[in-house]
C-alpha cells in the first residue's frame, strides 16, 4: 500500500522537460537546405552566367548607347520602374558585362523556389498531409520549381527578369496572404498584400489575376468550398477591387498601340489566338511532364478555325478538365485547385489577348504552381517508406537538375542558342535571322550569308533583313552581292541607314562619286543620322579634302557628342590639315 502510494505521488508530479523539448522549432535544416539548393541552382545554370545578351536582351533601354547613364532618374521613368531599377544595380555594378544580370536572375528564382515551398507547405497543411511529410513534399515542389528545365528561358534571359522579379512580388504578395495571422485578415496584413501586388502588376502585366487567386484560394481553403472565407476577408477585397480596376487599366494602357501584344497585333485576331491557345496550353503541361524538344523560339502553327490543326480537341480537353476540377474538387483537392490556378495564371498571356509569338517557355514560370499542386494529389497518397520517398523523389530532381544544366548549356552563347532553334524549327525565319546576326558578330560571314538568305526563303522582303545581308556580303568582299541586297531595300523603303550603307559600300570600293551621291540622299532623307556625315567625311578624306571631312566629322558630333568614331576620325582630318600646312 505504502509502495502504491508512492507510485501514485510520483505519477502527479509534473514531468521536468529536457533542453531538448524546452527548445523551440529547429531552423538550422532549412538554413542549411536553403544554402544547399542554392548552390544546386547556381552550379545548373553555370553554363549561362557568362551568356551575351541575346534576341530581345538587345532591345532593352540600357542596350541603347544613347539611354546608358549612370543617373538614376532615367531608368524609372516608364511603365515598370522597379523592374528597370533592377537592370540600374547590374549597370552599376558591371556596365556592358552580363554576369551580375545573370547573377540577380538566378538569385530572384531561387527566392521565388523559397516563396513556392513556404506557400506549397501551407496549403498541403490545410490539405490535411500528416505534419512530418510537409517539409519533404513542399521541399520536393520548391525543389523542382527551381531546377526545373522549363523555368530556363525565364532566368537565363535577361530580358526574362520581369517573370522573375514580379514573381517574386506575386508569390510574397501570396505568401503574405497565406501565413496572416487569423482567420480574417487584418488591416496591416491586407494593406502589405496591397503593397506587393502593386509592386507585381507594375513590374509585368499578367500579375493582375493575383485578386483572383486569392478569392479562389478563400473558397477552397478557408474554411473550405465556401463563400465564408471571402466573407471574412473584406478587408483585403474591397480595397482590392479597385486596385485590380486600376491594373486593368494600366494593363490596358500598356497594350494600347503594342505592336507584340494586344488586339493590334496584325499577325492574327483574337479568336484565331485563342484557337491557337486551346493547344498551346497542352504544350506546356507536356514540357512540365516531359521537358525535351525545348525551343527558344517555337514555330507554331496557327489554328484560325476551330478545326484546324485539332483546335477544338484542346478546347475539349479544357472544358472537361475544368468541370472535373469542380466536379472532384472535395475528392481531389489539391489537383482540382491546381488545374484551375493554372489556367487562371495562363489566361493573361494564353487566351483571347493577342500576343505576338504563341508560344513561350517563360509564360510557364507562375502558372508551373498549378501543375506542382496537381502532382502533389498524386503524392501525397503515395505513402512509401522515408527513405523510399526521399530517394525516388531526390532522383526526380537529380534528373531536372541535370536537364536545366543541359539547356542552359544551349543559352551559353547566341550562336549555340539559335542553332539549337534551328534545328528544331528549320522553317523559322526569325531563328534563322537571329543565327546568321550571330555568326556575323562572330566574323563567320559565310555562315551569316547562308542563313539570311534561309531567312529570306521564308518570310517576305524585310528591309532589317536585306542591310544585314548586304553587310555580310560586304565582310565577304562581294560588293556587288551586297549593293544589290540595299538596293533592294531601298527599294522598298528609302531611309538614311540604307543609303548610308550603299555610300559606305561605294567609298571601299573608291568610287567616291557614287559614295558621295549615296551620302547625299542619306542626309536629304534624315539629316539627323549621323553616321551619313561619318561616312561623308571619309570619303572626303579619300579625295584628300581634310577641311571638307572635318566639317562632316563636326556635324556628326553635333548629333551625338560621344559618338567616339566620329572624335577618332576628327583627329585624323585635323591632324591633315595641320600637315598641310
Amino acid at each position: 500500500m505504502k509502495s502504491k502510494k508512492k507510485e501514485s505521488r510520483k505519477t502527479t508530479q509534473p514531468a521536468v522537460s529536457s533542453p531538448a523539448s524546452q527548445a523551440g522549432p529547429l531552423y538550422w535544416p532549412y538554413a542549411l537546405a536553403a544554402i544547399l539548393a542554392l548552390a544546386a541552382v547556381f552550379e545548373a545554370y553555370q553554363p549561362a552566367l557568362y551568356g551575351p545578351f541575346v534576341f530581345d536582351d538587345n532591345f532593352l533601354p540600357f542596350r541603347n548607347p544613347r539611354f546608358a547613364t549612370h543617373e538614376l532618374r532615367p531608368w524609372l521613368i516608364g511603365v515598370r520602374p522597379l523592374l528597370m531599377f533592377s537592370y540600374w544595380v547590374n549597370f552599376e555594378l558591371s556596365g556592358g558585362e552580363t554576369f551580375s544580370y545573370h547573377a540577380l536572375n538566378v538569385l530572384l528564382h531561387a527566392a521565388n523556389a523559397a516563396l513556392i515551398f513556404l506557400i506549397v507547405r501551407k496549403i498541403l497543411a490545410w490539405a490535411g498531409v500528416e505534419t512530418e511529410r510537409l517539409d519533404i513534399l513542399a521541399g520536393f515542389a520548391g525543389g523542382l520549381f527551381l531546377i526545373h528545365p522549363v523555368q530556363v528561358e525565364s532566368v537565363a534571359y535577361i530580358a526574362s527578369r520581369s517573370e522573375d522579379l514580379s514573381g517574386l512580388f506575386f508569390f510574397g504578395a501570396y505568401a503574405a496572404f497565406l501565413y496572416r495571422r487569423s482567420t480574417a485578415i487584418s488591416w496591416a496584413r491586407a494593406a502589405a498584400v496591397l503593397l506587393l501586388f502593386g509592386a507585381a502588376a507594375g513590374t509585368k502585366e499578367h500579375t493582375a489575376t493575383l485578386p483572383a487567386l486569392l478569392v479562389l484560394t478563400d473558397y477552397f481553403w478557408n474554411p473550405g468550398f465556401s463563400l465564408a472565407g471571402i466573407k471574412r476577408n473584406w478587408r483585403l477585397y474591397a480595397p482590392m477591387v479597385v486596385a485590380g480596376a486600376l491594373a486593368g487599366l494600366f494593363v490596358m494602357r500598356t497594350l494600347r498601340g503594342a505592336t507584340s501584344a494586344g488586339f493590334s497585333v496584325k499577325q492574327f485576331t483574337w479568336y484565331e489566338y485563342f484557337f491557337t491557345q486551346c493547344r498551346a496550353i497542352w504544350v506546356y503541361v507536356r514540357l512540365f511532364l516531359l521537358p525535351v524538344g525545348q525551343s527558344a523560339d517555337y514555330d507554331f502553327a496557327i489554328s484560325h478555325t476551330l478545326l484546324e490543326h485539332g483546335a477544338w480537341l484542346g478546347l475539349v480537353a479544357i472544358v472537361a478538365g475544368a468541370g472535373a476540377a469542380f466536379y472532384f474538387r472535395r475528392r481531389y483537392p489539391l489537383a482540382a485547385f491546381g488545374f484551375l490556378i493554372f489556367l487562371l495564371l495562363l489566361a493573361p498571356t494564353s487566351s483571347f489577348i493577342p500576343i505576338k509569338d504563341p508560344v513561350a517557355e517563360r509564360r510557364l514560370y507562375l502558372p508551373i504552381i498549378g501543375l506542382l499542386f496537381i502532382m502533389l494529389e498524386f503524392l501525397r497518397r503515395w505513402k512509401p517508406a522515408r527513405t523510399t520517398a526521399l530517394v525516388a523523389l531526390g532522383s526526380v530532381l537529380l534528373a531536372a537538375a541535370a536537364g536545366t544544366y543541359r539547356r542552359s548549356s544551349v543559352w551559353g552563347s547566341a550562336i549555340t542558342l539559335w542553332e539549337d532553334t534551328v534545328e528544331k524549327s528549320p522553317r523559322n525565319a526569325r531563328a534563322h535571322f537571329q543565327l546568321a546576326h550571330a555568326y556575323f558578330l562572330e566574323r563567320a560571314c559565310d555562315k551569316a550569308a547562308a542563313h539570311y538568305a534561309i531567312a529570306a526563303q521564308n518570310q517576305k522582303p524585310r528591309q532589317d533583313l536585306l542591310v544585314d545581308w548586304a553587310l555580310a556580303y560586304d565582310c565577304l568582299n562581294q560588293p556587288e552581292e551586297a549593293l544589290t541586297r540595299l538596293r533592294q531595300a531601298a527599294a522598298l523603303r528609302p531611309s538614311a541607314h540604307v543609303y548610308s550603307q550603299i555610300g559606305m559600300v561605294y567609298g571601299k570600293q573608291g568610287k567616291n562619286a557614287e559614295a558621295l551621291e549615296a551620302l547625299d540622299t542619306a542626309i536629304t532623307l534624315n539629316p539627323r543620322y549621323g553616321m551619313s556625315y561619318i561616312y561623308r567625311g571619309g570619303v572626303h578624306l579619300a579625295l584628300k579634302d581634310p577641311a571638307a571631312a572635318a566639317a562632316d566629322f563636326k556635324r556628326a558630333l553635333a548629333i551625338d557628342p560621344a559618338n567616339q568614331s566620329a572624335l577618332d576620325a576628327l583627329r585624323m582630318a585635323e591632324g591633315q590639315l595641320r600637315g598641310g600646312r
